[in-house]
């Protein structure tokens, strides 16, 4: 098998080879643009595909937001019945000497197309008034029913139960009524004395069901409600699920959050729409078939099959002829660049007739071959001076005369008996120079570079004896942002060698950094002993004069190069200078995100 594929390829290989460019031209935009076609088509067909999903989804959304809506509606109408009983009439009447039965018929006939009974119960159970039926069944035992016991634990709250057939009462018509009890602790006043008691509104179920009944959803699906355990409260086929001929996975659907979800039950792929619905936990599930992706397949693969036989004639057409105008000035120009190869310099190439981008293409080779090679030697000399200045400013932060003086301070601070101080130097020395690392990064964040600063100064402070004071501050606006590395730590190190020279106390070096604009602006402030400003001027220039005296040897020169050969002209420094007044250094650099200074890496 292995060497009939690699025959097969050898002879397409060698008939590709043989083909003219014209022919292999027409083959190619041809295959190319069939694929482009059958692409195109494909990703139309899923993006219909995925819109239709979408547009089921946000219909069955919104049913179960109007369902949601007139449920809340309803129940908010109970609770307004619970509410006015409890709070108007229940709490304004003393028992021992009124009754509440005309109050409570009236609410009843105010609501009867909504209610089934309204009773009041003490704490023990009994009956103290209800309306319309106040006939107690011989069996009824309301202190062991679930809606008392909720209402007796969680005083506070309004509890709704799942549907029952209301079995307290005698009904005259003898019917079985299906209710959803509304419960809630009450206090009852009897001869100036308070005792508990429990306030019950049945509400007719068939109003929870009138809401959900009358409601469509795409591709034949339904709309059922569940308790916030997985009960079912109402469901278009309730009874045969009771009856265990079908069953829903209502269990499950308690579980899902508000949204849409997909689910495979009983082997199909379903989209389970859940809403929860104020006050009582219970869940609105929406249930719909997942749409299939073609919907009619024969007329679907006869109409693509159709197009691509014709867009493949079509474009062979239409390339064949393309390409016989193309293929001979490109021929013609393969020579000239084989010419090229060869090592030739100058290149005459007659394209007339061929296409205007063509003709301006092998005008253009000369020049181009001569440009390249210039911006190559132009590359080749920033990357090598970019090289040079990070070997010398880590070369510079790396010097042994600062390391051999800190570590020399350490030993005497040691001998001295000034552990703390030299714990502090070493372990601001071990940071410093793991900054300085990064890990071989040339971007790191702004915090760190101010740290490494703040690590540099605190070395520094404890070698001169806190001559000076030193203040780092990164303003709002600046959190997240990146710079290069190893900028601060020259300007501070020529602020200490020659702003801090003469200084005797009072001394203040400040790093203030701050956004302007699309530019972040570090400032490098000391008030040392200055200069004038046109020494300041010319200290940038790439020969100027040398600061003099101790120092990094590098100086600020070294950092504005760096700084312009990585972002460009319209960044680098400024220097403010005034005699005995300080000196300001101001660096200027574009604001980067993390992923913005992943391009400088």
């Amino acid at each position: 098998m292995r060497g009939l594929l690699k025959g097969l390829a050898g002879r397409v290989v060698k008939r590709y080879q043989g083909m003219s460019i014209q022919m292999v031209l027409s083959l190619s935009f041809t295959a190319v643009a069939l694929v482009g076609v059958v692409f195109m088509g494909g990703s139309l067909l899923l993006r219909f595909s995925d819109s239709a999903r979408n547009l089921s989804q946000q219909a069955t959304r919104r049913v179960l937001a109007q369902v949601n809506l007139n449920l809340d509606s309803y129940l908010r109408r109970m609770m307004r019945v619970s509410d006015t009983m409890y709070y108007r009439v229940i709490k304004n009447t003393d028992l021992a000497s009124d009754t509440l039965d005309e109050e409570m018929g009236l609410l009843y006939e105010e609501n009867r197309d909504a209610l089934v009974s309204i009773a009041l119960f003490d704490a023990a159970g009994r009956l103290v008034e209800a309306a319309p039926l106040s006939g107690m069944k011989a069996s009824a035992e309301p202190s062991q029913s679930r809606w008392f016991r909720a209402a007796a634990e969680r005083m506070e709250n309004l509890h709704f139960s799942t549907p029952h057939i209301q079995e307290l009462f005698d009904d005259p018509d003898y019917r079985y009524r299906w209710v959803v009890s509304l419960s809630r602790q009450v206090q009852l006043t009897r001869g100036g004395d308070t005792e508990s008691g429990v306030l019950l509104v049945d509400m007719s179920f068939n109003g929870i069901a009138q809401v959900c009944r009358e409601v469509e959803l795409p591709n034949g699906g339904y709309v059922y409600l569940v308790s916030r355990e997985g009960e079912l409260i109402y469901h278009p086929r309730q009874q045969l699920i009771y009856a265990g001929l079908l069953e829903e996975n209502n269990v499950a659907a308690a579980g899902y959050s508000d949204g849409t979800h997909e689910e495979s039950f009983q082997g199909k792929a379903r989209e389970v729409t859940v809403k929860t619905v104020g006050y009582t936990g219970w869940k609105l599930v929406g249930v719909a078939p997942s749409a299939p992706l073609w919907g009619e397949t024969d007329s679907v693969l006869l109409f693509g099959l159709s197009l691509l036989l014709f867009s493949a004639f079509l474009m062979a057409f239409l390339n064949f002829r393309v390409s016989a105008y193309i293929a001979d000035p490109i021929r013609r120009l393969d020579q000239a660049v084989k010419e090229l190869e060869a090592g030739g310099e100058t290149v005459e190439v007659d394209v007339e007739g061929g296409c205007y981008e063509v003709q301006r293409l092998s005008r253009s080779i000369r020049s181009m071959v001569s440009t390249l090679r210039h911006l190559m030697d132009d590359i080749i000399e920033q990357e090598e001076q970019k090289r040079r200045s990070e070997l010398e400013v880590l070369h510079s932060q790396i010097n042994p005369h600062f390391l051999y003086n800190t570590l020399d301070s350490v030993i005497w601070m040691t001998e001295c008996g000034r552990t703390q101080e030299a714990v502090q130097m070493v372990t601001s020395l071990a940071r410093l120079f793991r900054i300085s690392l990064s890990g071989g990064r040339r971007m790191i964040p702004l915090a760190d570079e101010l740290e490494h600063a703040r690590h540099y100064l605190n070395i520094q402070q404890i070698r001169y004896r806190n001559r000076f004071d030193a203040q780092v501050e990164a303003r709002p606006g600046t959190q997240g942002l990146y710079t290069l590395k190893l900028t601060v730590q020259p300007l501070l190190e020529n602020a200490i060698y020659h702003g801090m020279a003469g200084a005797e106390e009072d001394g203040l070096i400040r790093v203030d950094a701050y956004r302007e604009g699309d530019d972040l602006v570090i400032d490098v402030m000391d008030n040392g002993v200055g200069m004038p400003p046109e020494k300041a001027a010319c200290l940038l220039e790439e020969h100027g004069p040398e600061s003099g005296g101790s120092g990094s040897g590098i100086g600020v020169r070294n950092v504005h190069r760096r700084v312009c050969l990585t972002f460009g002209e319209g960044y680098g420094l400024t220097i403010f200078s005034e005699p005995d007044e300080g000196t300001t250094v101001r660096v200027r650099l574009p604001v980067l995100d993390e992923g913005a200074a992943a391009r400088y890496q």
